[in-house]
């Protein structure tokens, strides 16, 4: 290739077009779990989600309630990934590398959602939610008193009395959570979100008809099973309600993944050391939306 101007600028022309389109086609699970919130500023304040929203008889003055003392919001950070070209392959014409890394940057780009949902999922057990509690904790304030979406059972398919110690005791604990004023909330889990070693587990607890000692399956078909590699527990497992508008987690974007390049002739970089460099850039973050729509469990004691 000869190195000029409009060269350079048709080769990385062609490798935006590679970035886009694996960009797009890229899809990931963060989708089943959690919920993309547009983002105007550095940090976003989400201490509304102090309760859920819920309509009461209107009687006298219209009731106002006060937000919560803790104070919860979600700083977005900068993410990155980058590429150097060397100006020799360019002239020897060996490219083709370029476009698989260009193919691999917006794969990457795809799935920054995904690395950060995920991350929020995997230290939900000791990372902070709105309350002010570990977002899965024994303690979360409810009414007059605590609730707990978080249990220690390992999952387990081998009868309906395990399976009951296990799926079951964490649906009957969701059912049961209440608002600030002690009303149901009437959640209803959706999702069994799991690591693959325990999607036999989970698919079986949801598909067969009756479990390995014969009793029947009460839960068959009651869930959604989603497998994620990046959840790093090979124990734990975790039950979600993603039927309402939000979410148990929370994909920040202030930013979404673009391709920045780096082609100016005079560059340092390129002056100095021949290297031309493109990648991507995005602003964003994770967060913890309501507590009550998610239980999880360590899977450390046996059902």
């Amino acid at each position: 290739m000869i190195i000029n101007k409009k060269n350079i600028q048709v080769f990385f022309v062609g490798l935006k077009k590679i970035f886009n389109d694996a960009l797009k086609r890229s899809e990931g699970q963060w989708q089943k779990v959690a919920m993309k919130v547009p983002s105007n500023t550095s940090t976003e304040d989400y201490t509304w989600l102090d309760d859920f929203p819920r309509m009461r008889k209107w009687i006298g003055d219209k009731f106002v309630k006060a937000l919560a003392a803790f104070k919860y919001s979600i700083t977005n950070d900068d993410w990155e990934t980058t590429i150097e070209v060397d100006r020799n392959h360019l002239d020897d014409d060996q490219t083709g590398q370029y476009a698989l890394k260009a193919k691999s940057a917006g794969r990457a780009a795809a799935d920054l959602p995904s690395d950060i949902v995920f991350e929020l999922v995997n230290n939900a057990f000791k990372n902070t939610c709105y309350d002010g509690q570990y977002f899965f904790d024994d303690d979360h304030p409810q009414a007059d008193g605590t609730a707990s979406n978080k249990g220690k059972k390992a999952l387990s398919c081998a009868s309906l009395a395990k399976a009951k110690a296990s799926f079951g005791a964490a649906k009957q604990q969701m059912r049961r959570f209440t608002d600030s004023e002690g009303r149901p909330l009437d959640i209803r889990p959706t999702v069994l979100l799991v690591p693959p070693e325990l999607e036999d587990t989970a698919r079986a607890l949801v598909t067969v008809e009756r479990f390995e000692d014969g009793t029947t399956n009460i839960y068959r078909n009651s869930v959604e099973v989603v497998v994620e590699p990046r959840l790093t527990s090979p124990t734990a497992w975790f039950l979600l309600d993603t039927t309402r508008e939000v979410m148990p987690f929370i994909y920040q974007e202030r930013k979404a993944p673009v391709l920045v390049e780096q082609t100016d002739p005079e560059a340092d970089d390129v002056f100095m050391r021949r290297k031309y460099k493109f990648g991507a850039e995005a602003r964003a973050a994770g967060g913890y939306g309501f507590w009550q729509l998610a239980f999880g469990s360590t899977g450390e004691e046996a059902a």
